[in-house]
């Protein structure tokens, strides 16, 4: 049977023209005003997946190679 790809995890990833994936860093929304200047200030960049994770991420998306 043929994979399909996880549409959740394909939506909150981009995978960049050299293979990198790359994704938005977590808790944004609210609740921010109590966090520190430096934590907000990393928050605004995106983040890559660690070799980890890429792994299993790939299993999940199986056009991603």
């Amino acid at each position: 049977m043929k994979q399909k790809t996880h549409k959740a995890l394909s939506s909150r990833l981009k995978i960049t023209k050299t293979g990198k994936m790359i994704k938005r860093k977590a808790g944004q929304d609210h609740f921010n005003s109590s966090e520190t200047g430096k934590v907000t200030r990393n928050k605004r960049r995106d983040q890559q997946f660690s070799k980890a994770n890429r792994k299993a991420v790939q299993t999940l998306i199986p056009k991603s190679k």
